[in-house]
């Protein structure tokens, strides 16, 4: 056999090696990265805990300073759709509780079980002890959200709206502890662990509780017609603080108009129930309740300061005040939102994620940020290309944990000194040897002008490759949620960040779009005139990426898609709807669809005398803001996928939608997945929704422009 030329051989390897890197993925890969969240630390020493899914296989993780090297707590070993939350470590790090089954991030019904599996005996929704050191979880019962005493002997927790205690080892069953009117929660032991404190929702108004023993009568803080919550204690355990807004009632307003969400924070002594008024958010728009992640963010802290987030400035920073009175001082000034705020153990620091760093670019990435509670100083600790969030500061306040991701590495936890210097990533071993590191692009921020001139940021995922590719809009859900330049701090989004990179291995340009509506931008870009049920202006944001996208030299503007779950369902539904010219094909993801069955328009009830100034108008305003409104010109293919088992949208709307479209002759696909709900509990389904979105726009937009799907 005749012998190869040498440098015919040596271009031949080369060949082979390049064509090896340029290898190509499947999306089971990129969904093979390990997810972690809720991180926790104890309150002494240097012990984390917090979960891990890897593939639908839910386990508590813990760890130890000063390595913090990763160890799997619990065997759960099969992708059964059972997520881990609330999970806690007792004071002293002995021991790790948490809660496995419901779906806690639903609208309602959380706290009943998921069966992604099928199986004829329905799981429970459990709270779960383990000891730090190793061992057999116990189930202590059934129920939520479990909160450890200060001694680290008991727990309390919700079943059925109401308190029940158990000890933290299991060693005897749990029990009720008290009995209370209303739906009881916001659970909070004092100091001492002798009392603890909790709010009675009664409906049209809610009261702070206190319970101290069997004998001694429930303790309410100064009761009054309105809504009191987010109590919390004070180091000497002799007084609280606590949120108070206004109660269900007076006579009906405008529903189209903007109005002040008026709210105030006060201090009462235990002892006595006595309450005073302590601080008044400003009569604005921007001063309303804050809607970003922990609301208020109400802590109790050292030197006697009340800290607090407000977006009166039209940003979500963080406030102390002190508990006697006096200016609020801001902390965190600059145009950056504060999120996922922790308190340290000695009570003198705030640990947060920020937008915020020295690059241009860090308004669409989170960094780990700190400030004193009683000080205007805060510092950005991560600064970079990457994306960081959730800190814990350890117990003995060494350390800072915190999550850690790239735009293609994904999230990993991630140690540094307090003090500050070099981060440690932990766990590297997690990430299956399979998951395309290497491969995967890093998306480019993009801005753009929607036609009332607000800039409006994007995340573009581009393939490689020249001539005209087809295009793909991605529409985030929530509205409150920010899309950013590297894997998301949500699961949810997490996997949709994986399906976009795997869109563009495919082929497709993807356009991911931070419309209105969304947070990381102020107050005034997440709350705009006449949006949502109020005439759905952010639509406009939508059309106005499409129309970005078509103007690009690397698009065919006759094939661009659009996809999107729940409130981004809705809108590229909307999109569908309105502008199938300009989106030749969508994927509806649990959308909504019929904006008229919105909680809103209950204020137009026909049975009450009283009605609102405008209630007619803001019922028309409703079904123009509707996806259903606009079926007469919706000619476009669109998938349209749904879980039976949603509790955050109803599966109705996908129903209905499916009827009018057969009416109308549009033609669709669907898939539904049975027994999930709205976050894909099982790793399988959410493969299977990956998958098929794939398919469907390689089917309908990987074709020559004249036969995109149109039939």
């Amino acid at each position: 056999m005749k012998k190869l030329h040498p440098y015919i051989l040596l271009f031949l390897t080369l060949l082979l090696s390049l064509s090896s890197q340029a290898q190509t993925f499947s999306f089971e890969q990129v969904k093979s990265y390990p997810f972690p969240t809720a991180l926790t630390s104890s309150q002494q020493g240097s012990r984390i805990a917090w979960a891990i899914d890897e593939q639908g296989k839910r386990n508590i993780y813990v760890a130890e300073g000063p390595k913090f090297t990763p160890r799997r707590l619990t065997n759960y070993l099969q992708d059964d759709g059972q997520e881990l939350t609330s999970i806690s470590l007792s004071p002293d790090g002995q021991w790790v509780v948490y809660v496995r089954g419901g779906d806690h991030g639903s609208n309602w019904n959380n706290d009943l079980p998921v069966n992604t599996s099928f199986s004829p005996v329905a799981p429970k929704v459990q709270i779960w002890t383990v000891p730090f050191a190793g061992g057999e979880p116990k189930a202590i019962g059934e129920g939520a959200n479990p909160v450890i005493s200060p001694k680290g002997d008991r727990m309390s927790f919700t079943r059925n709206a109401q308190v029940w205690v158990a000890p933290l080892d299991g060693s005897a069953p749990a029990k009720q502890m008290f009995s209370a009117r209303g739906s009881v929660g916001s659970l909070e032991w004092s100091p001492s662990g002798e009392q603890l404190v909790f709010v009675s929702n009664r409906g049209d108004h809610a009261f702070i509780g206190v319970f101290t023993n069997e004998q001694t009568p429930l303790n309410w803080i100064a009761p009054s017609f309105t809504r009191d919550r987010n109590p919390r204690w004070s180091p000497d355990g002799k007084r609280l603080v606590f949120v108070r807004t206004q109660g269900t009632g007076g006579a009906p307003d405008s529903i189209l108009a903007a109005k002040h969400q008026p709210w105030s924070i006060w201090t009462a002594e235990v002892a006595t129930g006595k309450a005073t008024k302590l601080w008044e958010a400003p009569k604005t728009l921007a001063g309303s309740v804050p809607g970003t992640h922990g609301g208020v963010n109400l802590h109790w802290a050292a030197n006697d300061r009340i800290v607090f987030l407000s977006s009166q400035d039209n940003w979500p920073h963080l406030y102390s005040i002190p508990s006697t009175g006096g200016n609020a001082l801001l902390l965190t000034p600059g145009n950056l939102m504060a999120e996922h705020i922790r308190l340290s153990s000695d009570k003198k620091w705030l640990v947060f994620s920020a937008n915020a760093g020295p690059d241009k670019l860090d308004i669409d990435r989170r960094h780990v940020a700190r400030v004193p509670v009683d000080k205007a100083a805060m510092e950005i600790l991560t600064p970079g290309t990457g994306l960081e969030w959730t800190p814990v500061v350890t117990g003995d306040g060494n350390n800072i944990l915190y999550f850690s991701a790239s735009a293609q590495r994904p999230a990993l936890l991630t140690s540094m000194p307090f003090k500050k210097g070099k981060p440690t990533l932990l766990g590297e071993n997690l990430v299956p040897t399979q998951f395309p590191t290497k491969q995967l692009v890093t998306p480019k921020q993009v801005t753009f002008k929607a036609p009332d001139g607000t800039t409006i940021h994007g995340q573009l995922f581009e393939p490689k490759g020249g001539g005209k590719k087809p295009a793909i809009v991605y529409v985030h859900g929530g509205p409150s949620r920010q899309m950013l330049l590297g894997w998301n701090y949500s699961e949810y989004y997490s996997n949709v960040y994986a399906l976009n990179q795997y869109l563009t291995k495919l082929g497709f340009v993807v356009l991911s779009v931070n419309y209105r509506l969304g947070i990381g931008y102020g107050y005034d870009f997440q709350n705009p005139k006449n949006a949502n049920t109020k005439g759905n202006s952010e639509y406009q944001d939508i059309k106005a990426a499409g129309e970005w996208l078509a103007k690009q030299p690397q698009v065919d503007a006759s094939r661009i898609g659009i996809y999107g779950g729940s409130y981004g369902g809705y809108l590229a539904a909307m999109a569908l709807a309105k502008d199938s010219k300009l989106f030749a094909a969508g994927v509806d993801i649990h959308g909504v669809h019929d904006r008229t069955v919105a909680s809103t328009l209950r204020m137009t009830a026909p049975d009450r005398y009283e009605r609102a100034p405008d209630a007619d108008l803001a019922s028309k305003v409703a079904w123009q803001s509707s996806v259903t409104a606009y079926m007469d010109t919706w000619t476009s293919p669109v998938l349209i996928i749904h879980g039976d088992d949603d509790r955050n949208v109803q599966f109705s709307q996908s129903t209905d939608l499916v009827r009018r479209l057969e009416a109308k002759g549009v033609p669709y696909e669907t898939l539904v997945i049975v027994d999930d709900t709205h976050h894909w509990m099982s790793h399988g389904n959410a493969l299977k929704v990956g998958l098929a979105t794939a398919d469907f726009f390689q089917r309908k937009l990987m074709k020559t422009s004249n036969a995109v799907g149109k039939k």
